[in-house]
């Protein structure tokens, strides 16, 4: 449980420090928040491919580490409510419906390439392990 506990712990650090990081190099600054929306349409097909990865699904605390932990304190769902909830603020409903709807699609759609780009071996091992169901 410790360890867990750990992996979680550090890989949520290490992503939030990689986001954070992100934003400084690249600010979203008035218009579309293009850093955030990058940000969690690359974690979202990250941690979709995670699956794929026999390597990572056969360690015990790796999906912790990398999924929960890294690709957890990478993406980021209070940045994205809190910039839409600005854009809505500002008058720019327009552009804040764009955004949400904008994400979540694309977003689903980083998860289906993920998903058509891991190799048909490792879906179905990935399912004969119980992962989807």
């Amino acid at each position: 449980m410790r360890r867990a506990l750990l992996a979680v712990a550090v890989g949520g650090a290490l992503g939030a420090v990689l986001r954070w990081s992100l934003g400084l190099l690249a600010p979203d600054g008035q218009g579309f928040p293009w850093t955030t929306f990058a940000i969690n349409v690359s974690g979202s097909f990250l941690l979709a491919l995670l699956p794929a990865l026999p390597s990572v699904r056969r360690h015990r605390l790796l999906p912790l580490f990398l999924g929960t932990g890294v690709l957890g304190g990478y993406t980021t769902l209070s940045t994205y409510a809190e910039e839409s909830r600005v854009l809505f603020a500002d008058g720019r409903a327009g552009l804040a419906l764009a955004y949400l709807l904008g994400t979540l699609a694309a977003c689903v759609m980083a998860v289906w390439l993920a998903r058509h780009l891991s190799p048909p071996s490792a879906q179905l091992e990935f399912a004969v392990e119980g992962g989807e169901e």
